[in-house]
């Protein structure tokens, strides 16, 4: 989590920083005596907010659901915080935590605190003081799906998780759940995409196997060291982490893989430097990918319009809580115009345009 994308906290987004100091003296002896922190926000993510705790040589994060509505199975700490606990043993980019505070007397809502994880946060542009060549670009695309497949490629039982997943019939429920998001949060000045749901119901494959799910993986959420060959030293955003097809949270990942030859409306939506020279495509992304799984892809354009489409309903829900003044965040402002461009990008793929 690095220092370019920390901001003052919005008023909105503010919480009584003496309370969660009262709460988690006790839990970290380091701050035995020590008064409160001062508090800042980083900037990036779109769903959970992430504040920096500062206690001067020593720095934690704070983890929170946003205020407003929020979907039934989303924002769920107690989720996060257990993932995280039992897979930091085999997984070491994987964050310490210190506390998890489930008593909404404290904030409002429940919250946990980590480590904070040294390194640099990637936005849609480099920070002013990174380079990367050509090469160390290759290098950082292969690694953050390398790293996806090891996470992919760990025992779940073995680590405790395999009672997150709901058996076999994954890709059917995510089919028909992502549907039925999008047409809970559908506003007036957005496609209703019912031929897409149509076609992604009708063209369904069956799982592949059941893994470990990160549910979010981009690289604005990996923690990296930009030093020389670049590497990752920390991966954020646990919220949607669960069990099922490793190949439906690869299309998810690949939506958010914008490359410099793609239409300008799709690089609109952009949200990492992916389009950066030397950065690979997501043909060869998947071809490694696959090569070191093992896996096979006999239909990867479903993947790749599942992508597409569950991004649209992830902005999409933004979008409705902005519109209904759930959120007055100025970053929001556009997602309806970028649910729009998804959709008729997954739309182009699957043929329904």
């Amino acid at each position: 989590m690095s220092e370019n994308r920390l901001r003052e906290v919005r008023p909105e987004d503010a919480f009584d920083v003496e309370a969660v100091h009262t709460w988690l003296a006790p839990r970290v002896p380091a701050l035995e005596g020590r008064g409160a922190p001062q508090v800042r926000q980083f900037s990036g993510g779109a769903s959970n907010l992430t504040y920096l705790l500062d206690y001067g040589d020593l720095e934690l994060v704070l983890r929170r659901p946003p205020h407003g509505h929020k979907a039934a199975s989303a924002h769920d700490m107690g989720r996060e915080v257990r993932v995280q606990q039992r897979l930091r043993p085999h997984l070491d980019v994987v964050a310490e935590i210190f506390g998890f505070c489930e008593d909404p007397s404290v904030i409002g809502s429940d919250f946990y605190v980590m480590e904070r994880l040294r390194g640099v946060v990637l936005g849609r542009k480099l920070p002013e003081d990174v380079e990367l060549s050509p090469e160390q670009a290759r290098v950082l695309g292969e690694t953050a799906y390398d790293t996806l497949a090891d996470l992919h490629s760990i025992d779940v039982e073995a680590a405790g998780l395999g009672d997150l997943g709901k058996g076999p019939g994954y890709v059917r429920r995510q089919v028909e759940g992502w549907s039925r998001r999008f047409r809970d949060a559908l506003t007036d000045d957005v496609p209703p995409a019912e031929e897409l749901m149509g076609w992604l119901a009708a063209n369904q494959p069956a799982d592949v196997r059941a893994s470990l799910l990160h549910g979010d993986w981009k690289l604005d959420n990996l923690v990296l060291d930009l030093s020389g060959t670049p590497r990752i030293t920390g991966v954020l955003d646990w919220e949607m982490a669960t069990v099922g097809d490793p190949l439906m949270d690869l299309g998810a990942s690949l939506a958010y893989w914008v490359t410099a030859d793609d239409d300008e409306e799709f690089g609109l939506v952009s949200t990492q430097p992916s389009t950066l020279p030397g950065m690979p495509t997501r043909e060869q992304l998947v071809e490694r990918y696959l090569a070191r799984t093992g896996l096979r892809a006999e239909n990867w354009t479903f993947y790749e319009v599942f992508g597409l489409f569950r991004l649209a309903v992830i902005i999409q829900q933004i979008w409705a809580r902005f519109r209904s003044g759930h959120t007055t965040n100025p970053r929001f402002a556009h997602f309806g115009i970028a649910a729009a461009v998804l959709l008729q990008r997954a739309e182009r793929l699957a043929g329904c345009r």
